[in-house]
């Protein structure tokens, strides 16, 4: 049978009880993240195996062959398709990753806005130093032009550090969790878009996402280290400052 709550002032609410508590969370937050980075540096490097060392193409064919069968099934896709990676492309990033750090910061969350243009400006630089190491040429079968290397891709990679980003903030303040896989969702569907363009290979955008996933934890780690923690009023739980 649970304990009744303590009124508040009783032992139970003393300040070592709630930094005792805080040291709980803190911790598991630590074990995910390193599951996590563990998991998405591990995954990205097996593909750089698959695609380099051993040259296989079978994930990539399948891949092709689902995404060429639901274009074909259904022409319908193609425009919705056409919109939904606009969402993951330059034109759109540059000014959003700007302006949204920017409305942050006028709501008075500066640490959330601080936290997303790093997100950005390091998966970015992150991303185009990781092209030009494995230098891949895009798939000669790509439905429009694309300029710039493959991999890993610069849609699933900056969606990843954008959009999932937004989903640890939603998490962080208030416990959105709805919020956090709609926008985890729709980062996916942006990688399947290039898949289905024919502009990336499915390997590339796996790799996007894993190299996205290890970058946003390493800078979440960054964070939890190198800034002290301060407690927003309405989030649920501490964050850096």
């Amino acid at each position: 049978m649970p304990a009744p709550l303590a009124p508040p002032g009783s032992s139970a609410s003393t300040p070592t009880t709630r930094a005792a508590g805080f040291a709980g969370l803190l911790t598991a937050e630590v074990v995910f993240g390193a599951v996590l980075f563990i998991a998405a540096f591990s995954l990205f490097f097996y593909l750089t195996r698959v695609v380099f060392l051993y040259h296989s193409q079978v994930f990539d064919d399948w891949g092709f062959a689902q995404m060429d069968h639901l274009r074909a099934a259904r022409p319908w896709t193609r425009p919705v398709v056409d919109f939904l990676t606009f969402f993951g492309s330059i034109w759109f990033f540059v000014p959003v990753s700007l302006l949204t750090p920017y409305l942050l910061h006028r709501r008075g969350f500066e640490r959330y806005a601080i936290e997303l243009l790093a997100s950005m400006g390091g998966g970015f630089a992150l991303n185009q130093l990781l092209k030009a190491v494995f230098h891949r040429p895009r798939p000669s079968t790509a439905l429009l032009h694309q300029y710039g290397l493959s991999f890993p891709s610069g849609h699933a990679m900056m969606s990843m550090a954008f959009y999932g980003c937004l989903a640890w903030l939603a998490v962080q303040y208030g416990r959105r969790w709805g919020v956090a896989g709609a926008l985890v969702v729709f980062c996916l569907l942006i990688g399947l878009t290039r898949v289905y363009l024919h502009v990336h290979y499915p390997t590339d955008v796996v790799a996007g996402f894993a190299a996205g996933t290890a970058w946003l934890v390493l800078l979440r780690t960054g964070i939890r280290v190198f800034w002290k923690e301060k407690k927003i009023p309405g989030e649920a739980a501490s964050v850096s400052e």
